[in-house]
């Protein structure tokens, strides 16, 4: 059975280095700008597939040529049906895409977004929508706490090239896509807007759930819209709700339902 490849994707960028005169409240100007972003790190992983793809600057001649990071991240996203990243629609995949257009790249392959962080909002109220809160709450791999360099302190000392700095990055990075594919493999069956429907990917008439691809599905009840009656399924695997594309009225019935 065909499915999509999910891409579980988190990435690093380094911070603006600029020149100012307040440490609050300041306004900067562009040409106060001494340095600016570029990719740090990633850290990706398939959706079932137990290896972690990693790759940093730690070793790169020039910390700013993220030419290397960036080849192997576009590959990835031209093989990915779905990529799922906490933020991903306002942050990783826009920061990606101003890095691929500034080093020549072509746009990779279109592919299907899940901001896990937006799913939360739309569709639960946690006191907080942030990962490491998520994943405190949800999830048996939580998101991991700084230990020797606190805040942006990390940051600064991979930019400084230590090593025990860029160690800690690595440990951190990696543990936020191992609790991104649980967050999201969780919030999967409650997604209700926006969803990539697996079904599609599949040319066999046997009924599938939308969420997961599985065949597991049980008639439970129907679905009663405006234009009529559907029949409703439930996922045996995954425990989400769906429901047929064919109508269960009859034509008769159809034509004397009052609107």
């Amino acid at each position: 059975m065909n499915k999509p490849r999910i891409l579980i994707l988190d990435i690093e960028t380094a911070p603006l280095l600029a020149s100012v005169w307040r440490i609050w409240d300041e306004n900067i100007g562009l040409n106060q700008i001494n340095s600016d972003w570029h990719l740090l790190s990633f850290s990706a992983k398939w959706v079932g597939d137990a290896r972690i793809i990693y790759e940093d600057q730690s070793k790169a001649k020039k910390i700013e040529d993220d030419t290397r990071l960036l080849t192997v991240v576009h590959k990835l996203l031209c093989e990915a049906d779905i990529v799922v990243a906490h933020h991903g629609k306002k942050f990783d995949l826009p920061k990606l895409n101003a890095r691929f257009i500034t080093n020549g790249f072509e746009p990779p392959s279109p592919y299907k977004i899940v901001d896990t962080r937006e799913v939360a909002a739309k569709t639960f109220g946690f006191t907080s929508n942030k990962l490491e809160f998520l994943s405190s709450v949800l999830c048996t791999k939580k998101k991991l706490a700084h230990r020797k360099f606190a805040g942006f302190e990390l940051w600064k000392q991979c930019l400084a090239g230590n090593a025990a700095a860029w160690a800690e990055m690595r440990r951190y990075n990696i543990r936020d896509v191992e609790a991104l594919e649980e967050l999201y493999l969780k919030f999967r069956p409650w997604q209700q807007t926006g969803s990539p429907n697996f079904s599609v990917f599949n040319d066999t008439e046997v009924e599938q759930c939308p969420k997961c691809g599985s065949e597991n599905m049980h008639r439970n009840g129907f679905v009663c819209l405006a234009v009529g009656k559907y029949q409703r399924f439930k996922c045996g695997d995954c425990g989400a709700w769906a429901r047929s594309g064919i109508l269960c009225n009859t034509p008769e019935k159809r034509k004397s339902t009052l609107r």
